[in-house]
């Protein structure tokens, strides 16, 4: 049982959720773009993938952060290592869950988020402006891009998700869950890391398998 038991963890970790651009499986990228770097050791997304991460109007996902007006570049930049950890991460395997949707068959769902990454997003973003609390849907999408739905109304950030748990847990409905761990606590995922001193993600996502 005891060896069941570990083939059970270790399939968690260093895996790759089946989604639309993720690889079958993770290794080194040497040439990953700009914020997504940080993964280029042993990483789920491609080249091609990280570069995309960076664009206003990915074909990812053909989604549009400026719907309300341009986001600020230090808000967008928590969307980018959002992205980033996303489609390139190997270590969110005790997160991974079924999704229903038609361009993925599985997502994450409660990724323990450090305190302070939540926080800092949260106060780079209050002064962004957004007209949906959940992003994953309710979009109009008649122009092929995501559009305020009919009466939405756009308003900043912090009337939307008034606090940090607001923004981290129900923009991309649950894939993340506030926590009050903190960075190197080996409790938390972290967005953000110095790949000079490993991914600290290893052993967090070790500790929850």
């Amino acid at each position: 049982a005891a060896a069941a038991a570990t083939v059970t963890q270790d399939s968690l970790l260093n895996i790759c959720m089946d989604a639309k651009h993720h690889k079958t499986e993770p290794g080194p990228e040497g040439q990953l773009y700009g914020q997504c770097a940080l993964w280029k050791d042993n990483a789920c997304c491609t080249a091609n993938t990280s570069l995309e991460a960076h664009q206003d109007q990915s074909y990812l996902y053909n989604f549009n952060w400026d719907h309300c007006g341009a986001m600020p570049d230090k808000c967008k930049r928590h969307f980018i290592l959002d992205t980033c950890l996303y489609e390139c991460s190997p270590n969110l395997g005790p997160w991974i869950d079924q999704a229903d949707s038609s361009w993925r068959k599985e997502r994450i769902r409660d990724v323990p988020l450090c305190q302070e990454d939540c926080e800092q997003w949260w106060e780079d973003c209050q002064d962004a402006v957004t007209c949906k609390v959940n992003w994953h849907k309710g979009w109009n999408w008649t122009t092929g891009t995501n559009q305020c739905p009919k009466g939405a109304m756009c308003q900043k950030f912090k009337f939307v998700f008034p606090t940090a748990a607001a923004l981290c847990e129900q923009i991309w409905s649950g894939s993340y869950r506030y926590t009050s761990h903190h960075r190197g606590s080996g409790r938390c995922i972290q967005m953000w890391f110095d790949p000079m001193q490993g991914n600290p993600n290893v052993a967090v996502a070790q500790y929850y398998a």
